[in-house]
């Protein structure tokens, strides 16, 4: 069967590999869609040591989904569709074994690529989740890639009093407008914390979320949010994982930090399942997310798309 390994700097390959064998408990998978995570970049956008490559098989991906072709476990019957979390290797497989435990059955129906989005949107919502109640509240989410705005309309359902985004892409704030935030900030076109404090009224916000790993966007987080407000830190860093740190400014701030990580905190099954389920009820609409769809073929074109933000893209979704 195909695999994709990346084999050097944004590089991806197809091999010839072994088809899984799955064990008690465990299904085989037949691929038919994957998408690209922003932490994917962490891996694809970097420069590694010679040594590193190749990577695994199927890697940088862990957000895909398939049809179940053979079952050893009760839970699960051929024929069921499922997001999957692999472990063995990443998402990029025409085939993965995994056990059951790490799937999520979705309906029998609906478009694939959208039902997709549950799995990054699932971790926002485990995210809101710690942070409690956010009625009438004033939130800042830094950054409106695919997980800022996810975090927008969620809050936005959630009523949310004032949800002010930044970004310094107009069409992703054009994006979290139509989602209903009140204010769009563009960083590069005006101050960040300034800006939030004349939206306020200089009250500044209960709530900042920062939502892409960056420098900037990780202080400013600290200078956008009110005396003991609430700091999310949700990113990934992205070029670097060490960088200058305002450690005055957040300490003047008396804040409440809360890192968000479902997957580190083994919830990640749950919050994707619950994502599904309001996608199943029809109270939650993704579709806006999916902004491309390629063959697997174009995995290359795929990943440089996500990576360089072409084409008006949010999320990018590759079908087997």
């Amino acid at each position: 069967m195909r695999g994709i390994q990346l084999t050097g700097y944004k590089n991806l390959e197809f091999v010839e590999t072994d088809m899984p064998i799955p064990g008690e408990g465990e299904v085989l998978i037949k691929m038919s869609r994957a998408s690209i995570c922003g932490s994917d970049l962490r891996t694809y956008d970097r420069v590694h040591g010679e040594e590193m490559y190749p990577f695994g098989l199927g890697a940088p991906c862990h957000e895909c989904l398939g049809e179940v072709v053979e079952s050893y476990s009760e839970s699960l019957s051929p024929g069921d569709k499922v997001i999957v979390l692999p472990r063995k290797t990443g998402g990029l497989m025409e085939y993965v074994a995994e056990s059951s435990s790490r799937c999520i059955k979705l309906p029998g129906d609906g478009d694939l690529s959208v039902w997709m989005m549950a799995q990054p949107v699932g971790t926002v919502m485990y995210a809101l989740q710690r942070v409690g109640s956010v009625l009438g509240k004033r939130v800042a989410v830094l950054s409106q890639g695919p997980i800022g705005l996810a975090f927008t309309q969620l809050l936005v359902a959630a009523g949310a009093a004032q949800v002010i985004v930044t970004d310094i892409l107009d069409y992703r704030l054009e994006a979290a407008k139509k989602l209903g935030a009140t204010h769009c900030i563009n960083p590069e076109q005006d101050d960040v914390v300034k800006t939030i404090e004349e939206i306020t009224k200089g009250q500044m916000v209960d709530i900042a979320i920062e939502a892409c790993g960056r420098p900037e966007t990780c202080n400013q987080v600290f200078g956008a949010i009110r005396l003991q407000g609430t700091a999310v830190l949700f990113g990934m860093t992205h070029d670097e994982d060490i960088f200058p740190f305002d450690y005055n400014a957040m300490y003047l701030k008396i804040p409440t930090i809360l890192v968000t990580n479902s997957a580190r905190a083994d919830a990640n099954i749950q919050a994707i399942s619950e994502c599904v389920e309001l996608m199943e009820q029809g109270r939650l609409d993704l579709s806006h997310l999916v902004t491309h769809r390629l063959p697997i073929e174009q995995v290359q074109d795929a990943y440089d798309i996500y990576s360089e933000k072409r084409d008006y893209s949010l999320k990018t979704v590759m079908e087997f």
